[in-house]
């Protein structure tokens, strides 16, 4: 399997904005993503744009999170018991039959084949920098400080 040449810190961000908006909004997980050490963005199937009272509402939790000082671990687990905890559709075709979980403390886990920071206050300060709303799906564009 592949590892995605992904930036730590930025990567583990997205981890903790996925699990935020899962817990604010009771959506899925991002169905795309385009991440990169300056700026990155997710996609998330969504029924308006975020009111800036929302928005403000997202940056910070993320940044309490980041704040918590949580350790940032993976799990091995098998492929059958990840089907029945985890959408494993975004896994390369490779991923086989153990499945690495990536836990940010008891905040969020998910399977994932990328790098990230072994604590969260190695990520910096989470900015949202933009939201937009098109056609069913809205958009968070966010960097790190």
């Amino acid at each position: 399997m592949t590892e995605k040449n992904y930036d730590p810190q930025m990567h583990t961000a997205e981890h903790i904005l996925n699990g935020t908006m899962v817990k604010l909004f009771d959506v899925k997980r991002s169905f795309t993503n385009h991440i990169e050490k300056k700026k990155s963005k997710c996609d998330y199937y969504f029924d308006r744009d975020l009111t800036l009272e929302e928005k403000e509402l997202v940056q910070n939790s993320v940044n309490e999170i980041i704040n918590r000082d949580l350790s940032v671990y993976e799990e091995i687990i098998v492929r059958s018991e990840a089907e029945k905890m985890f959408d494993l559709s975004k896994l390369p075709d490779d991923a086989g039959d153990n499945i690495r979980i990536i836990r940010v403390g008891d905040y969020d886990a998910c399977p994932c084949i990328g790098p990230h920071v072994i604590n969260t206050k190695d990520i910096g300060t989470f900015v949202l920098n933009t939201t937009g709303y098109e056609d069913g799906v809205l958009r968070l564009r966010f960097k790190l400080a």
